[in-house]
């Protein structure tokens, strides 16, 4: 039987891939590179390896000084945006609340994470969150999920993850764990394969998870 929910955050609980795409295009531009669309998904949502060697090899310590510029600019518009939430998880997560255990595990930072919730009511429904800076090894690697079954003291067959991407499904399954996969528009054309069942709206992941 079903007991606990593992989520993934951005572009499953929040519509916030677009921004953090608008932060990392726009700073590459001024430094004479194009990111496009297709760029973005390759090199930030199936891998995560970054966009940096679009300039050419540069050195650590002019990736950190990017990298802080780029974070600039995406709290900037996290602070300017106005609704955030995915559409329907208002709704949605107080009622899975309500008979569920349900954590939140992400790659975002945790001041990321904090900003973007702020003004939201989800998560008041979480147990905790296990964020980018808690965890050696980043999705695909199945380490942030592992940590998440360790929070719950579950076993994997009583616990279901939702991503949307393929490294967030791969790192799921490297866990153990089963894995809805939340079609984002950025990645509608993902085969998604091994995933338990892929949805494209937070009614049919509810319909979805009603039958585990």
């Amino acid at each position: 039987m079903l007991k606990a929910i593992l989520w993934d955050n951005d572009g499953v609980l929040v519509d916030t891939e677009r921004l953090f795409f608008e932060a990392n295009r726009a700073l590459l531009a001024e430094l004479g590179a194009t990111l496009t669309a297709q760029g973005f998904v390759d090199n930030y949502l199936l891998s995560s390896r970054g966009a940096w060697d679009l300039l050419g090899n540069p050195t650590d310590a002019q990736i950190a000084q990017w990298r802080a510029e780029r974070n600039r600019r995406y709290v900037r518009l996290l602070a300017q945006a106005g609704e955030l939430a995915m559409p329907g998880m208002p709704e949605l997560i107080p009622r899975l609340a309500a008979r569920l255990r349900m954590g939140v595990v992400t790659s975002a930072w945790r001041d990321h994470f904090d900003l973007i919730h702020a003004r939201l009511p989800l998560r008041q429904h979480f147990e905790f969150v296990i964020s980018g800076e808690d965890c050696v090894e980043s999705k695909p690697h199945p380490e942030p999920y592992l940590r998440g079954l360790a929070k719950l003291g579950l076993s994997a067959d009583e616990c279901v993850v939702v991503e949307d991407a393929p490294r967030g499904l791969a790192a799921a399954r490297a866990a153990g764990l089963r894995c809805i996969v939340l079609r984002h528009p950025l990645l509608a054309d993902q085969p998604f394969d091994g995933a338990l069942a892929v949805v494209d709206s937070a009614a049919e992941l509810e319909d979805c998870l009603a039958g585990l």
